[in-house]
This record gives structure tokens, sequence and C-alpha cells, in this order.
């Protein structure tokens, strides 16, 4: 049994299509192999029991025991398997469909494992799981449990790779079996090894807390049997800024910026504030904005000048319909607006007459 066969035509149009961007990724013989078989068994799931379904249970069960093995359902899922465009599955299909055939005629009890007699087995493209390589050996470990189970084996299910283990965080050596710094072995004997993360204060250590710490980790200091945090904001020496103030976080220490309001500060916001800048003034503990029109020796000195308070300062202006002078805010006619003074020290331009 075949599939009707592609014209020439269309087989042209695949030639002539553009890449679709998965098909721009290159796929390996066994990436291409297993991703086959993964579409021919989702193929097979979205045809079981396939029209049929509330009506002569007796009859669809017979009929359905014809149709499960039968070769009109292998045409529908060989038809499913691939997209128009994409030209490397068509063409693996095109060139593996008797084997498929055979597999699903005459082998599928034999060898329920489509993955593995196909892609292992018959196309020698893939290996089972925990090996690799050209014959598909045995990754470092085993291949029931490579890498002890913490990591994972270079080149694994492939007919690639060196079977090198690539360890989990945490683990370290050929067979990931040993701890890293900062990490303690909970568990060991001759299948397993699990490694545990040290408390945040140890360098290295023989177990979960900080009593545990064989070596302290930099920014922590051993006080009788314990790492304790450094606290590097109370050194005699201060590690910020005058601007700033310093922030104690375990193993280390931040520089903050200190409110604007404050020359020099011991902490968060105005209340923390060693003095005060200029327009501001200490009250109720914190730094406050002195309202520099509410004293009794007046801000604006000119006469009808008015204050308005701004934060750290203020501003002198002179009212609407008065105009100002060196001296003072003088009241202007109605829509009138004074010529400026003339400047005495300023040379006036000649006159026609003197031209």
């Amino acid at each position: 049994m075949r599939p009707p066969p592609r014209t020439a035509l269309g087989f042209l149009l695949l030639l002539l299509l553009p890449p679709t961007p998965d098909a721009a990724r290159k796929l390996t013989p066994c990436q291409q192999c297993r991703a086959l078989v993964d579409k021919f068994n989702q193929g097979m799931a979205n045809t079981a029991k396939k029209n049929f379904g509330g009506g002569n249970t007796a009859w669809e069960e017979k009929t359905l025991s014809k149709y499960e093995f039968s070769e009109i359902r292998l045409l529908e899922i060989l038809e499913g398997l691939c997209e128009s465009s994409d030209f490397e599955c068509n063409q693996m299909v095109e060139q593996q469909e008797e084997r498929l055939e055979a597999w699903w005629l005459q082998l599928k009890k034999k060898y329920p494992d489509l993955f593995e007699w196909f892609c292992v087995q018959t196309l020698k493209v893939c290996c089972s799981p925990g090996t690799y390589g050209p014959t598909c050996s045995a990754c470092q470990g085993g291949s029931e449990r490579p890498c002890s189970g913490n990591g994972h084996c270079n080149g694994d299910g492939s007919r690639q790779g060196d079977g090198s283990c690539q360890c989990h965080i945490g683990y370290q050596g050929p067979l990931c079996k040993d701890c890293v710094s900062s990490y303690f072995s909970s568990l060991r004997n001759e299948t397993h090894s699990i490694c545990t993360a040290c408390d945040e204060s140890c360098k290295t250590c023989s177990g979960p807390t900080n009593r545990d710490c064989l070596e302290c980790e930099e920014g922590w200091v051993r006080v009788e049997d314990t790492c304790l945090d450094v606290d590097e904001c109370a050194a005699e020496t201060p590690p910020c800024s005058e601007t700033q103030y310093c922030e104690n976080v375990n193993g280390s220490y931040t520089c903050e910026e200190c409110d604007s309001t404050c020359v020099g500060c011991t902490g968060k916001g105005p209340a923390k504030c060693k003095e005060c800048v200029s327009g501001y003034s200490k009250e109720d503990g914190q730094c406050t904005d002195v309202d520099e029109c509410s004293l009794a020796e007046k801000a604006c000195k000119r006469e009808n000048e008015n204050c308005y308070n701004t934060p750290g300062s203020f501003v002198c202006v002179c009212p609407e319909g008065f105009a100002e002078t060196e001296d003072a805010c003088v009241q202007t006619a109605q829509g009138e607006v004074p010529e400026p003074e003339e400047n005495p020290a300023q040379p006036q331009p000649p006159s026609r007459e003197d031209l």
C-alpha cells in the first residue's frame, strides 16, 4: 500500500517555496527522526476511534478493531505527518514509507516503541537513552543513571558527543558525585549522591546552618563556632561618602543617597539629617522648609512687593498693575506700562542733529 503519488509539479513547488523559520534551523538526522516519530504517535492518537461513538456499540467495536490496524488508518497518519512546505519531512516520509508500513502491518506488536525500532535499530541515527556516539556506548556512570543522575551526558540519545558529564549546579567530578564549594554532601552511597547548598554565611561547610561552616564567606566573621555578618557600616571609617548613608546587608553593604534636604545623614529621609541645607531648619527632629515670607524680618525689601515661599527659598514679585523699579513696585495707570528708566551711566546714541 502506498499513499497517492505526489506529482512532479507538487514536488517542484516544495523546492521553490521559501523556507519556514523552523526549516531554517537545520535539524540533525536524529532530531528529524525523533520529530517524525512524535508526529506519527500524535497521528495515532488523533485517529483513535475516529468517526466512531454514540451508535451501535457492538457494530462499532467490530468495525473499530478492523480500522485500528488498517491501511486506511496508516494512510491518514502518513498524510498528516508533514507540512506541505517542510521539504525534509516530506522527503523522509517518501524514503521511509515502506519501512513504516512494514512496522505498522507486521512489527508493531513485537516492537511497540516506534522510536527505538525506527530511529535506533533500523535507521541507526539515534541511540537509546543513556548511550551516545557512533556505536551507542554507555554514558559515563552507566546507561541506567548517567552522571549519577546529577548531570547531562554529552551526546545522550544521539550518535554524537563524547559521553562526558556536564554536571548540574552544585556537583562536580567526572561522574558528578562530588560537591562544589558552598555545597555539602547530604547523601552519598553506591548509587546516589546528593549535594545541598550551605548557609549563605559559609564558604565551605559540613551541614546546612551557620554553625556548620568550615570557613566563613567573605563579609562574615567567625564568632565562637558561628559565622556572623560583618556590619561594615559600624566601621570607624564609614565606607560611604559624606552625601550618602550606609545600609548593612548580609555579607555586604550598600551606599544610599541622603535626602535632598540634608547636609550629611545617618539614614533615609529628612529625619536622619545631620545638618540641613540652606532654606531648611530642624523642626520636630527633621529638616523642614523655612517660610521666609513669614519671618519677622521682611524677605522682600522693595515697597509693595509680594513674597512667595518656595521649597528652600522664596521669590519676590510685584503685584499686577505695578511696575518694577530699583527701590519699589510703582502703581501704573490702567493699561499703561511705564517706560523703563534710562541708565545715566549708559552712553546714549547721537541725535539726528549731531549727525
